[in-house]
C-alpha cells in the first residue's frame, strides 16, 4: 500500500500526485469516520492557501464530506495554524488545511488536524491510506442525512481578534516590514500588526493563483531584507505560504533564521521565569554553535529529529515551553501547541518593545558556526541515498575529524535530500558540502 502522508500531510504535484478525486475520498472517509462511524454528524472545518489548484481541492474535500453527510465550515484563504485554532476553539471534530506550505506553485497539499487542533495518529492515517490506495468503500449519505457547506470567513475574523489579545502591548512607534509570501498570511499578518499600532510595510501580498513562496516568503527573505533596509524598518519577518514558519531580518536587512528565533525567545523567557527546566527543544539542523551559546546562558537544547511533529512530542517528553526549526516552524509552549508564523513575530516583536533597543542587540552572544545546506532534486528519494553517497558521507566524516558535522537525509515535504555540513573552516565547509551534492546527484 502506498504512503500518502508524510511528515506534513499529503504532498505533491497537484493535478498528478495529489488530484481532486483524492480530495474528494479523503473527505468522505474523514465525513464517516468522525461522523456517521460514532454516530454523531462530523463538523469539519477547511482552510486553503491560495494556490490555483487549492479551490479544486477545497470544494473536491467539501463535497465529500457532505457526501458522507458531514457539515464542511469553509474559512476559504487562511493560515494552518487559524485553522488548528479554530478546531479547538468551535469543537470541530476535525479540520483540513489545503497547502503544499513554503513549496512550489505546482504542489499542493492536504494536512489534517485532530479535534486538539494536532497532527492525528495512524488510528485516522492508516484507514484513510487504506480508502485512498482502493481498500475498502464508504457509504453516501441519503435524504436529510447529506451534509451542508457553511461559510465560515468569521472563524478567520476570530483568529485574529484571538491575536490580538495574547499580545496587548502597543506597537505603536515601531516600523515593521512583512513578506507574507502571497500566501495564506497575507491578509491576517496585516491586519494584526496593525491592530497593534505598528506601521507596516508589506510585500508578497498580491497573491495571483501561481506566485506563492515565488522569490518570497521565509525561502526567500532578500526581497524583505532590502525592503527593511530601504525604507529604515526596524525588523522584517517572513512567512511561508500556509504561514506556519516565520524567517526575519534585522534592521540591517540581516536574515535571522529559526536559531537565531530560539535564542532570543529562549533568553527572554528565562530571564523572566517562563522557561521551565531552562530548556528548549532543537532539531538535528540547528547550528550546533545555538546549544553552545545558550549554554553559557545557562539553557539546554534538547534534540529531536527534523519536524514539527517530534518537536512538540519531545517538548512533551522533556517539559519545554519552547522549542523549533532552523526553518522558521517555531512553538511557543504557553501560547500555542503548533508553529504559528504570525504568533513567532509578534512574540519577536513584543521581545523588541520590551528591550527598548535595536534588534540586532538582541542577538547577543549567539556564535553560530559555517553551515552550508543545500537541497538536491530527486526523482525517487529512496533510492538516492546509495552506497556512493553513503562513502562520501564516511569520507567527510573522516575529514572533520570531530570537529565538526554533516547530514544527509530525505526530505519529508519535497523530492528533494537536504545535504548540510558544519564546521568552524567555511572553506572545508564548502568543499565538503559540494562533494555530497555531488554524490547524490552521480556527478
Amino acid at each position: 500500500m502506498p504512503d500518502f502522508f508524510g511528515t506534513d500531510g499529503f504532498r505533491g504535484r497537484a493535478g498528478e500526485k495529489l488530484t481532486a478525486a483524492h480530495a474528494f475520498s479523503a473527505g468522505l472517509f474523514l465525513g464517516h469516520y468522525f461522523g456517521a462511524a460514532r454516530s454523531k454528524r462530523c463538523r469539519a472545518v477547511i482552510g486553503k492557501d491560495t494556490r490555483r489548484s487549492s479551490y479544486m481541492l477545497e470544494y473536491a474535500l467539501a463535497a465529500g464530506l457532505t457526501a458522507a453527510g458531514a457539515d464542511a465550515y469553509m474559512m476559504h484563504v487562511t493560515t494552518t495554524p487559524s485553522v488548528a485554532y479554530a478546531v479547538r476553539a468551535f469543537s470541530f471534530d476535525c479540520g483540513i488545511v489545503v497547502s503544499a506550505s513554503h513549496n512550489g506553485f505546482c504542489d499542493n497539499g492536504i494536512k489534517l488536524l485532530g479535534a486538539d487542533g494536532e497532527k492525528p495518529g495512524d488510528e485516522v492515517i492508516a484507514p484513510l491510506e487504506a480508502c485512498l490506495a482502493g481498500g475498502g468503500s464508504v457509504p453516501f449519505a441519503t435524504d436529510e442525512r447529506v451534509g451542508s457547506a457553511v461559510d465560515f470567513v468569521s472563524g478567520r475574523n476570530n483568529y485574529c481578534e484571538h491575536l490580538l489579545s495574547l499580545f496587548p502591548r502597543s506597537l505603536a512607534g515601531y516600523r515593521i516590514g512583512l513578506d507574507c509570501a502571497n500566501g495564506g498570511a497575507y491578509n491576517i499578518a496585516r491586519r494584526v500588526f496593525r491592530g497593534l499600532g505598528a506601521s507596516v510595510a508589506a510585500i508578497g501580498c498580491r497573491p495571483d493563483g501561481v506566485n506563492i513562496n515565488r522569490g518570497c516568503g521565509s525561502t526567500a527573505p532578500g526581497k524583505l531584507g532590502a525592503l527593511v533596509r530601504e525604507r529604515g524598518l526596524d525588523v522584517g519577518f517572513a512567512f511561508d505560504g500556509d504561514g506556519d514558519r516565520c524567517i526575519c531580518t534585522d534592521e540591517c536587512g540581516n536574515v535571522v533564521d529559526g536559531d537565531g528565533i530560539l535564542y532570543i525567545l529562549s533568553r527572554y523567557l528565562k530571564e523572566r521565569g517562563r522557561l521551565p527546566g531552562n530548556r528548549i527543544v532543537a532539531t538535528v539542523m540547528s547550528n550546533s554553535g545555538l546549544a553552545g551559546s545558550l549554554k553559557k546562558q545557562g539553557i539546554a537544547v534538547e534534540e529531536c529529529p527534523v519536524g514539527d511533529r517530534f518537536v512538540h512530542e519531545k517538548m512533551l517528553a522533556c517539559g519545554a515551553a519552547l522549542g523549533g526549526e532552523q526553518s522558521g516552524h517555531i512553538i511557543v509552549g504557553e501560547l500555542e501547541n503548533t508553529g504559528d508564523g504570525i504568533v513567532t513575530a509578534l512574540c519577536l516583536a513584543q521581545v523588541l518593545a520590551e528591550s527598548g533597543g535595536k534588534f540586532s542587540s538582541l542577538l547577543g552572544g549567539l556564535e553560530l558556526y559555517p553551515q552550508v545546506c543545500v537541497s538536491v532534486p530527486v526523482k525517487d528519494k529512496s533510492r538516492a541515498l546509495s552506497p556512493a553517497v553513503l562513502r562520501e558521507r564516511a569520507r567527510a566524516e573522516e575529514l572533520l575529524g570531530g570537529e565538526g558535522r554533516v547530514l544527509v537525509r530525505a526530505s519529508g515535504t519535497e523530492e528533494v535530500i537536504r545535504v548540510m555540513a558544519e564546521c568552524r573552516d567555511k572553506c572545508l565547509c564548502n568543499a565538503i558540502c559540494s562533494a555530497l551534492v555531488g554524490a547524490v546527484r552521480g556527478d
